[in-house]
């Protein structure tokens, strides 16, 4: 092996180098397009004829509207690793983010659980996050830290690429890695960039046994250029008032008016005709404490006021600020309240669920600027977005992809029916593995299942003289699940259709076995129309996958509502973007759930109705219905 010539100090770790000494490149996946899968408060534009033709359920989003909420510009909260993400990100914008913070995991090694709460009950039950939700709250790095600061380093990389020439980036961390990220941030910034080292002092939790205890965190706040925005007042002491947290106002013999704060032990001294620069020791936010109105039962959710203290005083009105880390979603209601667009992203479903109807339910100031007129106290305009099918064949081509084509998919298939806990058999062309006494076929990573291949498949099982029949997608074609049932009580077969989910493309999760296949819900609804008016009734909804449910929870649900956590409806839906145009969900202190949603339309005509209806473990169902009203 070849060694490697040092010519400054860096932290390196196991990877880093090749074998040769030669610095391993960052891999940047894709760019691949981003699909819209949900349109929120966006008044739907009414589209020509050559629409009509559309088949996608999801536009692909274009990235061609202006750069202000007036000029078009819609925040955008997205579903995926956020490495895949940025490397996408990259090709619009590259130099263009005024702000990224991150609250990344810790590396803590402990197994982080969420609060979720069942129907109308006020009772909490505490449910296990899937694995990929796993994967960011806990240590699941391998053996030492090598592969967590790998991870790090190569997102950090992304993020110095992103940033514009004036952009910040601020990274939250603990006692645990903050020496070796340290350390990596002065190798891609450059240790001439680092703005602040912030300690956020806390009063809440900490306690050790034989040791001081942890009372604080850390933000390392980092320049990509020269200069940046710094607004002191807004940052930490607001001028013109007497009500400043912890602070005293005083008057000294010669008639100047000055304020001493306490902060760490230490009296600092403020007259009023001076500039005050605020101290990087922050006493005055605490931890969020369970009674804290704010608070949604999330996992290492930071307060409001932290993310307020840092987007007000490192932003101005309509700065861009990016969090790659969403987790409960406060970097992005912090940056709505203050009116400065946002990209939020998150590989877990439950962070991007959460934050959705966080967002949904901010009560916002009505300021007086041609935003405030035109969306009142609604959040504005948000998408959500992912990189469906496109990460998945990535992953697809680099586990499998080195071999011949048929080879490659051999293997595909037999590792989903190990996850599965299957075996391969052969002998049909719709068949590919049997589990107990079922037989399983499973779907391509790059289509949905559509309801003729279930067809095929449930033929051949009743061929092969069996009656039970598995089939495992990513996605699946619209109403299939109603359509195709019926045709496999026909055929005297017990049909299940389970959702391969995307905790499959991740290795920690597919080697501990923790990849679970839930059912596909199904759901009835009464629709009707008077006039111009229709009403869209929820009549019942079904889960299946009652055997990946623990028992706590199935003992909570007392009627079959309970299972529904949202559920919102597109009453003209175009075969594009599901436009969320009416919806229901439960919160932490409003427990009821609407069950009929009410639309007038402006002219007679044939209309599509899409119902979405999301589940407690943050799982979505759907379905389109036609409606002609007069």
């Amino acid at each position: 092996m070849s060694k490697i010539e040092i010519k400054k100090t860096e932290l390196v770790w196991r990877g880093k180098y090749d074998d040769e000494g030669r610095l391993v490149p960052i891999e940047k996946p894709g760019p691949f397009p981003f699909q819209i899968v949900e349109s929120i408060n966006d008044p739907r534009i009414e589209k020509g004829d050559a629409q009509a033709t559309q088949t996608s359920l999801f536009d692909i989003w274009k990235g061609d509207e202006g750069t202000t909420f007036e000029d078009g510009w819609k925040n955008k909260l997205i579903w995926g690793d956020n490495k895949f993400v940025m490397s996408s990100l990259l090709e619009k914008f590259a130099g263009k983010i005024d702000l990224i913070y991150i609250d990344p995991p810790f590396a803590t090694g402990a197994d982080f659980r969420t609060k979720i709460k069942v129907g109308e009950r006020k009772e909490e039950i505490v449910k296990g996050h899937s694995v990929i939700e796993e994967k960011a709250y806990r240590d699941t790095w391998g053996a030492g830290n090598d592969s967590f600061i790998s991870m790090m380093y190569e997102r950090i990389s992304l993020i110095h690429e992103l940033l514009s020439d004036k952009g910040l980036f601020c990274l939250h961390v603990d006692y645990r890695l903050t020496a070796h990220l340290r350390l990596i941030l002065d190798e891609i910034f450059g240790p001439s960039r680092l703005v602040n080292e912030i300690i956020w002092h806390y009063q809440s939790g900490g306690r050790q046994e034989n040791s001081f205890s942890f009372k604080h965190d850390t933000i390392w706040i980092y320049s990509k250029g020269e200069k940046w925005t710094f607004d002191i007042e807004s940052i930490g002491i607001e001028r013109g008032s007497e009500k400043r947290n912890n602070m005293k106002r005083e008057i000294d013999p010669d008639g100047r008016v000055y304020f001493t704060i306490k902060s760490a032990g230490k009296i600092y001294k403020y007259y009023e005709d001076e500039k005050m620069t605020p101290p990087d020791v922050w006493t005055d936010i605490n931890h969020l404490q369970q009674k804290d109105p704010e608070r949604v039962d999330y996992p290492t959710q930071k307060p409001e006021n932290l993310l307020k203290k840092i987007i007000n005083g490192l932003t101005e009105p309509n700065s861009l600020v990016a969090d790659v880390f969403v987790g409960s979603g406060t970097t992005c209601c912090v940056a709505e309240k203050l009116n400065r667009r946002w990209i939020g992203v998150d590989l877990g479903r439950y962070a991007i669920h959460t934050t959705r109807k966080r967002l949904l339910e901010l009560e916002l100031s009505k300021s007086l600027t041609d935003i405030g007129k035109k969306y009142g106290k609604k959040v504005k305009p948000f998408e959500i977005l992912n990189l469906g099918k496109y990460e998945r064949q990535f992953w697809q081509v680099k586990a499998f992809g080195k071999k011949d084509e048929k080879q490659a998919m051999y293997e595909y298939l037999a590792f989903i029916l190990k996850l599965y806990g299957a075996e391969p058999i052969t002998g049909s062309s719709h068949i590919h593995g049997k589990k107990g006494n079922a037989l399983v076929y499973i779907g391509a990573v790059d289509a949905p299942v559509t309801i003729q291949e279930v067809a095929d498949a449930l033929k051949d099982t009743k061929d092969m003289g069996q009656k039970e029949l598995h089939v495992l997608g990513w996605e699946w074609e619209m109403g299939l699940n109603d359509a195709i049932q019926e045709v496999a009580k026909q055929m005297a077969v017990r049909l299940k259709l389970r959702i391969i989910p995307m905790d499959a493309i991740d290795p920690q999760a597919a080697g501990k076995g923790d990849v679970k296949f839930f059912e596909l819900a199904y759901f009835k609804t009464e629709i009707e129309s008077k006039g111009l008016k229709a009403k869209v009734k929820l009549e019942d909804f079904v889960i299946p996958h009652t055997d990946l449910i623990p028992p706590d929870v199935k003992e909570s649900i007392k009627k079959w509502s309970d299972w529904i956590d949202y559920w919102a409806v597109d009453f003209e839906f175009q075969n594009d973007t599901f436009n969320n145009g009416w919806t229901s969900y439960r919160t932490k202190k409003e427990r009821t759930l609407r069950l009929a949603a009410d639309y007038e339309y402006p002219k007679a005509g044939t209309y599509k109705i899409f119902v979405k209806i999301i589940d407690i473990f943050g799982i979505d169902t759907s379905q389109v219905y036609e409606i002609k009203v007069k």
